[in-house]
């Protein structure tokens, strides 16, 4: 007996949900980030990140019937790991360091980067509205950072440093993705992360104990559940409605850090942050519109007989 399909309301509603469990998921990874930097160095938390992500990954991708994932691009795949370690280092360095607020709002630049990047890696036109878009998201990145006054700190520039990493790595998967399955790049990612992040590991290394293995078991679990329920959600919704669901992760580490860190939150992170969500929705606003009207096009095309 065949499952009836789902009503269309119900996908963009599942979608949503899928993405708002990622955020969830996204947000106590950072957390868990915390507090395991208190225990181990920033190196080792990425080292068993990819661990325990890889062993909760092994069942899902290598059950049985599940089509074999194979590749012909290894090293494209090296190279996104690479910079992708890079990005997780800074980042997760920025998490242990930063109050969480500030950390987490200054990852929300990546997509000022990623429009650049597209740009220049990919030959991707971008008009003056996304331009537009992209400056002002700088200057919400500038607020926070503050440069030049008591309040800036060379940590917040590590946040950026991962921003931009991240943003390299986006490209990268837009172009394996075009030959192989998400689940493929998910899986040779962390096959590629396990070693390369072993070998700066080792360097620090401090064998964790009690509480410690808690945390970084807690890091790679919910590192990896945000990254396959954001997958899926991205495969049911369109980028510009799920977006604005991804920002809640600000104020559920703002809360976090409120309340288990003690931090608080000066206003030049609470009006930066602001500017650069508002620039980010406005930029996934457009590349759906844009992506709408060539499917719109192309598909005018291909009904228009002899031709």
């Amino acid at each position: 007996m065949s499952t009836p399909a789902l009503p269309a309301s119900a996908t963009p509603l599942r979608a949503a949900l899928l993405m708002l469990g990622s955020t969830m998921a996204f947000g106590l990874m950072a957390v868990a980030i915390r507090y395991a930097t208190r225990y181990v160095p920033t190196q080792e938390v990425a080292f068993f990140r990819n661990a325990f992500g890889l062993l909760a990954l092994l069942p899902m991708l290598l059950r049985p019937g599940h089509a074999p994932l194979k590749t012909q691009q290894l090293p494209r795949y090296f190279l996104r790991s690479a910079i992708g370690l890079g990005s997780m280092l800074c980042a997760f360095w920025a998490l242990g360091h930063l109050p969480l607020a500030q950390a987490v709002s200054l990852s929300y630049s990546t997509p000022l980067f990623v429009t650049i990047a597209a740009v220049l890696w990919l030959g991707e036109t971008v008009r003056v509205r996304r331009w537009a878009a992209v400056v002002v998201g700088f200057i919400g990145v500038l607020v926070i950072v503050r440069p030049g006054t008591a309040g800036f700190t060379s940590g917040s520039l590590i946040a950026v440093a991962a921003a931009v990493l991240s943003s390299l790595v986006a490209i990268q998967i837009k172009q394996l993705t075009r030959i192989d399955s998400a689940d493929t790049v998910v899986l040779y990612t962390y096959v590629f992360w396990v070693p390369l992040s072993l070998i700066p590991a080792l360097f620090v290394w401090v064998w964790p104990t009690g509480i410690a293995w808690v945390w970084l078991l807690a890091t790679g679990v919910l590192g990896t559940i945000g990254q396959l329920l954001w997958t899926r959600a991205l495969r049911l919704g369109e980028v510009s409605a799920l977006t604005p669901i991804s920002f809640l992760q600000l104020p559920l580490v703002t809360l976090c850090g409120w309340l288990l860190f003690a931090e608080t939150v000066d206003r030049w992170t609470i009006i930066g942050a602001g500017i650069i969500l508002a620039a980010n929705a406005y930029i996934a606003h457009r590349e759906a519109v844009l992506s709408r009207r060539a499917a719109s096009v192309a598909a005018s095309a291909a009904a228009k007989p002899a031709e």
